[in-house]
């Protein structure tokens, strides 16, 4: 499944076709830069039922060749989170992950490391952790998403909040790109950011952000 923007699904991952509702916000880096970091946590959602609900944050490449995830993942009726890129060029086995439950916060961290990208998720509740790394170095990554996508279940867990998010970039000193208000797609999500910096050493940008909710359908 694909989004009008390339936009690779999870489900397509999961070899599943079915009507999908997308919900997400985006941000791009400055001209001539690429992502070279992305981290935070997220605050574990009420799970209502088993469904096809995915929700994420994810990195995309410049050539919309697929997409690179954080997978809050409900179709089993228990919430269990995974990493891994979806879904050809390369293909690549998914990555290990764990079962979570509403209230509490997993940390995602996601670093470009030589010809790899490494992904590392910690349910801080338990300290339980999985680190998985991906050949995906020589991706270009340009785009920064805070995402929800549902399949034929509706918006029925409440707000869905990232919190202490830092992402870099690296080409240029330009940091412009961490002030913008990021796209929302569609209009279609209602959300707040909140303690919003950013700091330049070199080439390097470090964008903090204390929050961003995804606060419901718009």
């Amino acid at each position: 499944m694909v989004l009008a923007t390339l936009l690779v699904s999870f489900l397509a991952f999961a070899g599943h076709a079915s009507a999908v509702s997308w919900y997400f916000l985006r941000y791009y880096p400055a001209t001539g830069q690429k992502f070279t970091s992305f981290s935070g946590e997220m605050t574990i959602p009420t799970l209502q039922k088993a469904g096809v609900y995915y929700l994420w944050p994810g990195l995309q490449p410049s050539d919309n060749s697929g997409v690179y995830q954080n997978v809050l993942d409900g179709r089993s009726g228990t919430w269990w989170i995974g990493s891994g890129w979806c879904c050809s060029n390369p293909n690549l086995p998914w990555g290990s992950g764990f079962n979570t439950y509403a209230g509490e916060k997993v940390t995602f961290n996601n670093k470009l490391e030589g010809s790899s990208w490494v992904s590392t998720l910690t349910r801080q509740s338990t300290g339980e952790s999985v680190t998985n790394s991906f050949a995906l170095g020589s991706k270009s990554f340009n785009q920064a998403l805070f995402a929800i996508e549902l399949y034929d279940v509706s918006w029925d867990f409440g707000a869905l909040t990232f919190s202490n998010v830092v992402i870099t970039s690296t080409g240029s000193s330009d940091s412009s790109w961490c002030d913008t208000t990021p796209e929302n797609y569609n209009g279609a999500t209602r959300f707040s950011i909140s303690g919003l910096s950013a700091s330049v050493s070199g080439n390097t940008v470090t964008c903090r952000i204390g929050s961003v909710t995804l606060q419901g359908p718009a």
